[in-house]
Parts: C-alpha cells; structure tokens; sequence
C-alpha cells in the first residue's frame, strides 16, 4: 500500500501542479483584458467587458463539457483495453464540437446587439459590449478545439504538453493585449481579438507537439451516436456548469447591481469576478489533473487508490483556499487599485468591502469542484451533476436575491460563500453513501 501511496502521490502532484499552472495561464488572459481595458477605456470599458465574460464561459464551458466527458470516457476505455471505444468516445467528442461550433458562429453574425442587451448593455457601453461578443463569437471553433485537445492530451499521459500549449496561448494574449490595445490603439476590439488568436497559438504549440510524441487518440469512421453523444456530455456537465455557473451568477449580480449602484457597482464587481475567475481556475486545474489519474484507475479495477487520491486534492484545495484568502484579505485595496485605473473612490470602497467577503467561499468552492469532477471520473455522474446544479443554479440564484434583499450589497457579497458552504455539505452526504457498481461491472 505504501509503493500505491507512493505512486498516487508523484502522480497527483505531477499533473496537477502542471494543470493548476495551465488553467492560471488560461485564466490570466481574462485578467489582462480587464486590466488594460480598465487602463485604456476606464469604468465603460470594465462595465462591457463584465457583460460580456458569461459568453465567454459559456463558450468555453461547452469545450470544457465536450473536452473532459470525452477525455473521461476514451480513459476508462482505454485502460479496459478497449481502443475501438476509446477512439469513438474521441469522434463523437469531435461531433460535438462541430455541432457547438456552428451555433455560436451563427450567433456571432447574426445576434451580437441583441445578445449584449438582453445582457443589459446600454448606453455607453453598449456597442463595446457588441463588438467584444461578436469578436468571441466568431473565435468560438478555435476555443472550443482548443479545449478538446488539451483534455485529450492530457488522458493520453501527456500533461506537459497540454500545459504549454495553455500557457503559450496565455502568454501570447497578454503581450497582443498589449499591442492592439494602445500602439495599434483597436480599443475593446482589439481586446476581443487578443483574446480570440490564444487559443489558435495554443494549438500551434500542440501540433508541434503531436511530431515528436504521436497521440494514440484518433477520429475513426462512425456516424453520430446520440447515446455516446449524450454519455459523453453527461460526464462533462459538471465543468461546463462550473464555468456556465460563473457567466450566470455574473449577469445576476450584475442586475442586482445595477439596481443598488448602477454602473460602478458593475465595475467594482467587475474586478470580483475576474479574480474569482483565476481562482475557480486554480481548482479546475487540480480537478482536471485529478480526473485522469481516476479514470485510469478506475478503468484498470484499481479502486483502492481513489480514496488516496481525492484526499490529495482536497486537501491541497483547503490549503490553497487559506492562502489565497490571507493574501486577499490583507491586500484587498491594492488589488482593487490595480483594475481602479480612474482612481474612483467609490468603485475602489465597492470593491475592497466586495473582495474581502466573497472570497471566504474558496475552500468550500474548491471542494465542491473537484468532487464533482471525482464523481464523474469514476462513473457516478449524477452526484457530480447535483453538485454542480446547486451550486451553479439552484441555490446560488435564490440566495444572491434573497440576502441582497435583507442585507443590501452586504448580502449580494455573502451570497457566494453562503451557497458554497450549503452544497459542500451536500457533497459530504454524498462522500459517505455507498456508490452503486456501474454498468459495465455488473455485466462481467
């Protein structure tokens, strides 16, 4: 047991160090663009790009959805031998992505003004807003891919080169940030476009890859399934609720805010949310970087090291929690400077008061994402799902409301670790039942 303990321990640490730095390369693009559009279009310009950042999730929710529902199923197959499902699972993931691709393209030509006012875009910011959706929009193929195949790279039992195409494709945005920001002066656009060309580089970097180490994934001859099709998007529900769930909370407190602060209560939330974005990104990392080393598991009857290996991430995501917290906590004003380019008093009090309340939600949100990524690594999916809808829907919704209406922007702020700490206790009750064997089990 201690040569298992052992094993689980090096390889938990190696891919989920190199996830975890993957996803905060991922995330920090997002930082960027607030920072230099604060920096070069001000509060206007923080107030559009917070409108428009739940399309964005939603995007890459759907190729987070696609990528590890996918990767989990080609995992498990592939360590019960079986390389012609693994290699379906990898084609109707491609299925998916086309059928994804196609809609958000759609909307992208046709619907971007009416999408950025049904986002409550208006006045000042409404065709910043427009431009940044329909920019996105059109990338959505590139984004979508890109997301694909990292998460099959990554199941193929490469997690460096997954974690180089990510921070390429990062780094190369902030530097065009830069560039088409102020020398080349293309305002939210060129924000927008920055944004779009990372995932293109990211999959350069990929392909590069794919000479000196062949994938043993491929797409192979076969029509669309809708039962694989819908098994694989079930596995995946949970990360695309993960993402999905921070694009809805933002647009409903976003019209919570509106109604409390009007636009600089959008701004100062603005700099919360983004930041929460990098955050939830850490703990994606280490659920991403858990979930191959379960359905490995898992798929090869090595069930005694599941336990070993939840335990490690949870652990590392409390530990992570506090130390993010104390940074926060203490450095709450200069974080709120950075992104308060205008040097708004009341965006910065807004913001300083917002961060230090909110964020006491990081250990509990760090155990609810990685439990719902441990149940559907392992085939017990609709745990995962629950735990995802409650804290993406069903609980967190009801609460921002209901406590903003008690407690003013006190409560809009306490919603977030209120709603974390009520599904956490969900998932311990889940933790402790007895999973049912799966399907493929029963039938040996």
């Amino acid at each position: 047991m201690s040569t298992a303990r052992s094993s689980c321990l090096s390889d938990f640490a190696r891919y989920a160090s190199l996830n975890v730095l993957g996803m905060i390369a991922l995330s920090c693009y997002i930082l960027a663009d607030t920072f230099f559009v604060s920096l070069g279009m001000g509060a206007d310009g923080l107030a559009a790009l917070n409108l428009a950042i739940p399309v964005y999730s939603f995007i890459h929710g759907c190729g987070l959805m696609v990528g590890m529902g996918g990767g989990t199923r080609y995992s498990i197959r592939k360590n019960q031998g079986d390389g012609d499902s693994a290699n379906r699972a990898f084609t109707g993931a491609v299925y998916l992505v086309i059928g994804f691709a196609v809609i958000f393209l759609a909307l992208g030509i046709l619907c971007p003004g009416p999408l950025a006012r049904l986002l409550g875009a208006d006045g000042a910011v409404f065709d910043m807003t427009a431009t940044y959706l329909r920019v996105i929009l059109l990338f959505s193929p590139a984004f979508l891919t890109n997301n694909l195949l990292l998460c099959f790279v990554r199941n193929d039992g490469a997690p460096q080169l997954a974690m180089a195409g990510m921070i390429t494709g990062s780094l190369s945005n902030v530097v065009l940030d830069y560039l088409f920001i102020f020398p080349l002066g293309l305002g939210i656009f060129g924000a927008a476009l920055a944004t779009g060309f990372a995932p293109l580089i990211s999959m350069g970097v990929l392909a590069a890859g794919f000479f000196r180490r062949k994938p043993r994934f491929r797409p192979v001859r076969s029509r669309p399934q809708p039962r694989l099709l819908a098994a694989i998007c079930s596995a995946g529900v949970p990360s695309l609720i993960t993402e999905v769930s921070s694009g809805v909370v933002i647009i409903a407190f976003n019209a919570i805010l509106l109604g409390l602060q009007g636009n600089v209560g959008v701004a100062a939330y603005g700099v919360i949310a983004n930041l929460s974005l990098v955050i939830i990104a850490i703990f994606t990392g280490i659920s991403q970087g858990l979930q191959p080393l379960l359905s490995a598991r898992y798929g090869a009857g090595r069930r005694e090291e599941l336990g070993l290996l939840l335990r490690y991430a949870l652990v590392s995501a409390v530990g992570i929690s506090a130390v993010i917290y104390a940074v926060i906590f203490v450095f709450a004003g200069p974080i709120a400077a950075i992104f308060n380019s205008e040097a708004n008093p009341l965006l910065q009090s807004l913001a300083e008061y917002g961060l230090r309340i909110y964020f006491i939600a990081c250990p509990f949100a760090g155990c609810n994402v990685i439990l719902s990524v441990y149940f559907t690594s392992v085939e017990r999916p609709v745990p995962g799902q629950i735990l995802s809808l409650l804290r993406g829907f069903a609980v967190i919704l009801p609460m921002a409301f209901a406590l903003a209406a008690l407690f003013g922007l006190t409560g809009v702020w306490a919603a977030f670790p209120a709603t974390e700490l009520l599904v956490s206790l969900v998932g311990v009750v889940f933790c402790r039942r007895k999973p049912k064997p799966a399907l493929h089990e029963i039938l040996r």
